[in-house]
């Protein structure tokens, strides 16, 4: 089914707005009276621990071997939160 919704009415519904799209209704998001954008499920659902790890490792395909995670700017000198 076709749900046609108003923007501040969607914002109010969002929840089951979700669940509908989930179901396979198509949800189409409306501002004054005109299609804006369309609410849809993720097709790809991530259904173990290993397929989680390949999507992480698909990811950091571009990233250079041996390259870490520095945050180091986010901390002083003492370890702390800046």
């Amino acid at each position: 089914m076709r749900v046609l919704v108003d923007v501040t009415e969607a914002a109010e519904r969002l929840e089951e707005l979700i669940e509908l799209s989930f179901r396979g209704d198509e949800i189409i998001i409306c501002r004054n009276e005109i299609p804006v954008a369309m609410l849809t499920p993720i097709a790809q659902r991530i259904t173990s621990h290993e397929d989680f790890l390949s999507l992480a490792e698909e990811g950091r395909k571009n990233v250079q071997p041996g390259t870490s995670s520095d945050h180091s700017d986010f901390y002083d000198e003492h370890g702390l939160p800046k």
